[in-house]
């Protein structure tokens, strides 16, 4: 638990640092957004995904995803659910997921039955937010 508060301290030094224009507020608002889609019976990967989006930028995660398991994707960018689209596409750019399909929902359940190597695109999908901090959790279920 220690730990994982130093980490959590250190990224939110960092981002204050490297990005003067963007409250710290704002950073840890969507991070306890994200992570109150991590109930007990989900153990986070260990990272946020975070990164400054602008309005027409994409965001790309690259994620192995291990057959048999059940994962669960959260994200926000800012303090409202629905400002983050994201996308869950193959190797090959077949797309497996978008949750556009689903009014931007913050969090959705996966089970994938092989191994596989996986991209995530994250963009703000918003009329009302320019630009932000995007932050997403993956968590599988133990």
């Amino acid at each position: 638990m220690k730990k994982s508060m130093i980490r959590y301290m250190m990224l939110l030094v960092a981002l204050a640092v490297a990005i003067p224009n963007v409250s710290v507020a704002q950073v840890e608002s969507s991070m306890k957004k994200c992570q109150s889609h991590m109930d007990r019976s989900f153990v986070s990967d260990g990272q946020y995904y975070t990164v400054l989006l602008n309005k027409d930028d994409i965001a790309e995660f690259y994620v192995t995803f291990y057959g048999g398991t059940i994962y669960r994707l959260a994200g926000y960018c800012g303090t409202e659910a629905g400002n983050l689209a994201f996308s869950v596409y193959d190797q090959d750019r077949n797309l497996l997921f978008t949750n556009r399909d689903f009014e931007n929902t913050p969090c959705w359940d996966f089970k994938f039955e092989n191994t596989m190597d996986c991209i995530i695109e994250a963009e703000i999908d918003s009329k009302d937010v320019a630009s932000g901090i995007t932050v997403m959790l993956i968590g599988f279920k133990q």
